[in-house]
């Protein structure tokens, strides 16, 4: 006798098929190309979840650099200078600070060179 997968299976296609919308081609319709793509796909995207975040540190880290060199200090001995005068700002914001506050990041160099 013959057994129908019936809808469970069906559903998990749907569910893979759905994932892979807006993929070219066979990977958006075959099921087993689907499969493959949208495997790859939750790998990149979750280990660029966590590259992103190391990117953007990155970005942070040369925008103070640039904007604390402009005060003849380096990044390492700015942020050594923060840590002794126990300023807890993080990158992200100093780095805001840098762009759109110039005068009041100032302040927070002279603040780090003090503590030298």
């Amino acid at each position: 006798m013959r057994v129908k997968r019936g809808f469970k299976a069906r559903r998990r296609r749907k569910k893979v098929l759905k994932l892979a919308r807006g993929f070219r081609g066979g990977r958006s319709k075959l099921f087993r190309t689907a499969a493959d793509a949208v495997d790859k796909a939750l790998m990149y995207a979750y280990r660029d979840r966590r590259v992103r975040k190391r990117d953007f540190r990155k970005l942070w880290i040369t925008r103070i650099n640039a904007a604390v060199r402009m005060h003849n200090l380096s990044y390492s001995k700015f942020i050594h200078g923060l840590k002794l005068a126990g300023v807890e700002l993080d990158r992200k914001v100093m780095a805001e600070l840098a762009i759109s506050d110039p005068a009041g990041f100032a302040k927070i160099t002279d603040l780090a060179a003090q503590q030298l």
